[in-house]
């Protein structure tokens, strides 16, 4: 039904109102289900303009991913990583999608992104606010073919390489990784970072990278108790950016830090991931095989894991531990 009232109000231009009336007339059904319907559109990104007397206005659409235009941002950037794009309009997770078709073969390179997503997902199974047009939904598939001990390194790498792109997308902000897998802007979360590997006799068969990143989303998109800790680039820069120069961007950087991995090892990783991290040197509250625990943590070991110092001066290390806030 929407995009029945998209088309005809693409029909009246930009500068033509076209009347309730009309609209309920055409399809046969009430102006409070044609006001809805309007609402969904306005939601997936479209603006449109309301007035009692007039009618409706289309006066902006929202910007729209196309294989085509992300192919050409990868070529200038010199990006060969990526084997194929698969672009949907709306799906339930990327992952999901990526990972049938990991399982079907699908080659290292493989992209998956969607518009939007219904059933978008984080770390510990938590749902990931994804509205059409605003944000990039991804994810991608990896064949190393390593030990899977080995994975969380692609995890903190993948962390590298985003806050690298974003702060390059969009300087001056101050962007930082939170661990494990958070990218923050003034302590607010603006991207987060999703690896799920699948292992054949400890060796890693395929991981599926999930990113998400909080593009041009503005404050009505979220809901009224994520304000104070989710933000988007669009709210903190004041302006829209092109995601195809991010997603390129990423990728980009991508490309050049799994090459150094895959050829120097994780200590340049390492090294790059503490000095884009929030996290260190800050005593926080650690949720630690299921009681609360007060640590500091000092940075990471050669395996990838966080390296906490406890009261007791005891260092431990953490493969996966949940943050709940910062201690004092």
């Amino acid at each position: 039904m929407n995009h029945r009232i998209l088309e005809l109000l693409e029909q009246q231009g930009n500068d033509a109102y076209l009347s309730g009336e009309v609209l309920s007339q055409e399809l046969q059904i009430s102006r409070t289900a044609i006001w809805k319907q309007i609402k969904k559109l306005e939601s997936a990104g479209y603006k449109i303009e309301a007035s009692r007397r007039l009618g409706y206005r289309l006066v902006g659409r929202p910007s729209r991913l196309t294989a085509q235009s992300l192919a050409v941002k990868l070529q200038e950037k010199q990006v060969s990583m990526i084997s194929g794009i698969r672009l949907f309009d709306e799906v339930d997770s990327t992952q999901n999608i990526a990972q049938r078709l990991a399982e079907d073969g699908a080659p290292e390179g493989t992209l998956v992104i969607a518009e939007q997503q219904t059933n978008g997902r984080g770390r510990m199974g938590r749902k990931w606010v994804s509205p059409s047009g605003k944000g990039i939904w991804m994810s991608f598939i990896l064949r190393p073919g390593m030990p899977i001990h080995f994975a969380p390194q692609l995890t903190l790498l993948t962390a590298v390489a985003l806050c690298r792109a974003l702060r390059a997308a969009a300087s001056p902000l101050d962007i930082g990784i939170k661990w494990p897998n958070d990218l923050l802007i003034e302590g607010k979360k603006i991207s987060g970072i999703l690896l799920e590997s699948t292992a054949e006799e400890e060796r890693l068969r395929y991981v599926i990278a999930g990113v998400g990143i909080s593009v041009n989303l503005t404050t009505e998109d979220y809901p009224p108790e994520l304000l104070d800790i989710a933000t988007s680039l669009q709210i903190q820069l004041g302006k829209p950016l092109d995601r195809d120069e991010i997603i390129a961007g990423f990728f980009s950087q991508f490309q050049q830090l799994y090459a150094i991995y895959q050829r120097e090892g994780f200590s340049p990783i390492q090294t790059l991931w503490e000095a884009l991290s929030v996290t260190l040197h800050k005593p926080t509250r650690l949720f630690i095989g299921g009681a609360e625990t007060i640590a500091t943590p000092i940075g990471l070991n050669e395996q990838g894991a966080l390296l906490a110092r406890k009261d007791d001066g005891t260092i431990v290390p953490l493969f996966s531990a949940e943050q709940i806030s910062p201690a004092g």
